[in-house]
């Protein structure tokens, strides 16, 4: 069980998930758990009680946000890192778990979690500042059942005080790189080790830094509605639970 980072102030609470081991790949996804574990460490570090969960199934994806929902208080900095496989229906942009069976787009509904659900949530419980990293565009086994191609994942569109940041841009999908982490994560972790920075900051540069090392075949989307600085760097120890633990 996750202990809060801090009784004093606002909260930081954050909810990682990786998903890798979906029955209808072709293979093992190689970075997301690996990409779930590194961040989940480093918000640990930067005073985040962080529940990290891998390869969930339908279940366990909605019982963890219903927990991270019950963390959530007002002046809370809420977070959500998802890695796997992501499926646009209509607006929306679902997290997709391992167990899902999609053969069209009302299966996508059923057993996926829409990020912009999750959004709703930290919003409802008056979190102050609510954070999205979304590393999901990839080639996926369903779309093609009911589409012609793959079409990624639809714009996030941020609701008050929030900021999100998706691997590539709406519509656009990426090809797994080599490495123990994915290009966006990588870049991610490596922003977050300047302790000063805030949350606005860090997600433009990782932005910046993807498209450069990727020579603009990756540019990630940052989508801001943040009415004030939120730093990532606090020093509180907390804790990184894992689901059941």
């Amino acid at each position: 069980i996750a202990v809060p980072a801090s009784t004093n102030g606002p909260a930081k609470v954050a909810l990682v998930i990786g998903n890798s081991l979906y029955p209808d790949a072709y293979a093992p996804l190689a970075q997301p758990a690996n990409d779930a574990r590194a961040l989940a460490a480093t918000l640990q570090r930067d005073g985040f009680d962080v529940e990290i969960i891998e390869n969930a199934d339908k279940s366990e994806m909605r019982g963890a946000v219903e927990r991270l929902k019950a963390k959530i208080r007002p002046d809370s900095v809420a977070m959500l890192f998802f890695a796997g496989f992501g499926v646009q229906v209509g607006r929306e942009s679902y997290m997709i778990p391992v167990d899902a069976a999609i053969w069209k787009a009302s299966d996508v509904r059923r057993d996926g979690t829409s990020i912009e659900s999750v959004l709703a949530a930290m919003k409802e419980r008056g979190a102050r500042a609510k954070l999205v990293v979304v590393d999901a565009s990839r080639r996926n086994p369903y779309e093609r059942r009911f589409r012609s191609y793959s079409h990624g994942l639809a714009p996030i569109n941020a609701p008050e005080n929030a900021l999100v940041l998706s691997s590539t841009a709406p519509g656009q999908v990426i090809d797994d790189a080599n490495g123990q982490n994915s290009l966006v994560v990588a870049e991610l972790l490596n922003n977050l080790k300047s302790s000063s920075a805030d949350a606005t900051t860090v997600f433009n540069k990782t932005r910046a830094a993807v498209s450069q090392a990727s020579n603009g075949k990756q540019v990630p989307s940052v989508s801001s509605s943040l009415s004030d600085d939120v730093h990532f760097g606090d020093k509180t120890p907390a804790t990184v639970a894992k689901a059941g633990s």
